[in-house]
């Protein structure tokens, strides 16, 4: 039921006891508990033998401004590039796409990595926090950019996260640090901010991350707590059966609702199957809050764990990464030391 975030670059003592509670399916590791590509592969080896469960282990390595590991591994362009390159040629576009994916798959599957929270499918259109995290401002092209890109991350082992459903690129504000309402109507965001998503499901993503932000001619409550957007369309009308996860409980806009198990209760309630408890310190009263949970209908481990070896010895000596470093990437290459 939880996706937990741990303190630093080695795993504590108390931890090592959270990651043996029934109700942890896995770990988002960010910037902090990386130092570089060797201690990183240690401490994802620790995180699974500590536990007798299988344990996912997560990052969001989408390139750009959200990139957690850097020294060590290719340094990736931000997805509006390829938005950019859709102005000229269509099919460079899906095509640059397509390997900037299978390139930051294979290096987090390299080192053990199952799952990198990707694609932003969000429309570009000034959001504060998502800027050129997306696409592009048009949705038809947000939509084909990134099937393209699920297509590189399953060729690569790596099961695909459309975030932030059903979209947060129309909002201003930042729900890491504000409340965020979009007062549209239902038909206003199906015809711009949910076409992306509609395609990613019909590409075949396996998980879909909620938005934090508020839809009021839609429902009262943000959209990850809302079994309107969950239940009654991503899964009754869009026909999505994968893995339904929570943005980060501990953003400022995921606050409303109450207390830390208040939010980890409404957004189960509502009907997702993995919250994210990124912060240490939110992690001891999650776990209190699912103590008495049973596991829901869908295994989230099951469904989006990686697929193939990890080695990443092979990984650089596979002419296709060599190929894919040389026209994607933005900044010194350390990748191959």
């Amino acid at each position: 039921m939880l996706m937990i975030g741990i303190a630093g670059t080695e795993l504590l003592d108390d931890e090592k006891d959270w990651l043996r509670h029934h109700a942890v399916a896995g770990v988002i590791l960010f910037a902090r508990n990386f130092s570089s590509r060797v201690q990183v592969t240690q401490l994802i080896s620790a995180i699974r033998d500590v536990s007798p469960r299988l344990l996912l282990v997560a990052v969001d390595q989408e390139g750009g401004p959200v990139q957690r590991f850097r020294e060590g591994f290719t340094r990736l362009p931000e997805l509006a590039r390829f938005g950019v390159a859709w102005e000229g040629d269509r099919d460079l576009a899906r095509e640059l796409s397509r390997e900037h994916a299978w390139l930051m798959a294979s290096e987090m599957r390299a080192i053990g990595i199952d799952l990198s929270f990707a694609p932003v499918v969000d429309v570009a259109r000034g959001n504060r926090a998502i800027g050129v995290r997306a696409f592009h401002e048009a949705a038809d092209v947000c939509a084909e950019l990134g099937a393209a890109y699920i297509e590189g991350m399953h060729e690569a082992g790596m099961p695909a996260t459309l975030k932030h459903y059903p979209g947060h690129g129309s909002v201003l504000e930042d729900t890491h640090v504000d409340f965020a309402d979009d007062d549209r109507p239902l038909d206003a965001i199906r015809e711009l901010d949910l076409k992306p998503f509609v395609a990613g499901i019909a590409a075949g993503a396996e998980a879909v991350m909620m938005a934090h932000v508020r839809y009021p001619q839609v429902d009262a409550q943000p959209a990850g707590y809302s079994q309107r957007w969950i239940i009654e369309l991503l899964r009754e009308e869009f026909g999505f059966d994968g893995i339904v996860i929570s943005d980060d409980i501990g953003m400022a806009a995921a606050t409303g609702l109450g207390d830390v198990a208040a939010r980890v209760h409404g957004h189960l309630d509502a009907g997702c199957d993995l919250v994210l408890a990124c912060t240490p310190d939110l992690v001891p009263d999650a776990l209190a809050a699912c103590a008495n949970l049973s596991p829901g209908a869908r295994d989230p481990v099951a469904m989006l764990q990686g697929r193939g070896e990890h080695d990443w010895r092979r990984l650089i000596a596979n002419p296709r990464w060599k190929a894919a470093v040389d026209r994607l990437a933005d900044g010194p290459q350390l990748a191959g030391d």
